[in-house]
């Protein structure tokens, strides 16, 4: 196994510490939170610039990647939604999405027609990271402070604003990416239809 892959895979086995550290409210913890965070979102730069630099890019990587930062973002996103930091909403749309382009990725990969992913598609992941560093780096300066303060409320309501423009990014790449497929989703909803009523096609 490469190095690129292994980064890949620290990256994953890291989500449940960063989830986990959110459990207790406390500045310490938020703090380490934020840390790990930070180390395994570093995992990520680390192990494109060596794929790349050292030439180790191989299928399982190009799908392994992607699949961590969705593990990552999504893990935590839920985290936040769950201790009512952000709408539950929000963080189903968001994964709803991820679920049918990794299913619609899987699918070209088994028909040896790969995904490329877009430059949208990385923006989006781009904005949902930066959306956990803001919602954890609040987390943090309250936790500090544990105070109830009016302020608290002006930024929860900046990071509704945001986390809303976070989800309408995701959205709008979903439709981008079953748009610039769509003979593959024409391909795929026929193989699920002949599963789900074969006889039915048979005619």
């Amino acid at each position: 196994m490469s190095l690129p892959t292994k980064l890949t895979i620290l990256r994953i086995l890291l989500t449940p510490v960063v989830v986990g550290l959110l459990y207790v409210e406390s500045f310490c913890f938020r703090v380490a939170s934020l840390s790990v965070f930070l180390i395994a979102a570093l995992t990520d730069w680390f192990d494109g610039h060596l794929a790349r630099k050292l030439g180790y890019v191989s299928p399982l990587g190009n799908f392994l990647d992607p699949l961590a930062d969705k593990i990552l973002v999504l893990s935590t996103l839920f985290a936040f939604a769950f201790y009512g930091h952000i709408a539950v909403w929000m963080v189903v749309v968001i994964a709803a999405r991820d679920l049918i382009i990794t299913a619609l990725r899987l699918y070209a990969d088994w028909k040896g027609q790969p995904v490329v992913t877009s430059a949208t598609a990385k923006w989006k992941t781009a904005s949902q990271m930066i959306a956990v560093y803001v919602i954890m780096l609040y987390l943090v300066i309250h936790a500090y402070f544990s105070g109830a303060d009016p302020v608290w409320e002006a930024w929860r309501g900046y990071i509704n604003l945001m986390m809303q423009f976070v989800t309408l990014i995701t959205v709008l790449t979903a439709l981008q990416y079953l748009f610039e497929n769509r003979h593959h989703v024409r391909s795929l909803m026929l193989a699920c239809l002949r599963v789900l009523a074969p006889g039915n096609l048979a005619k």
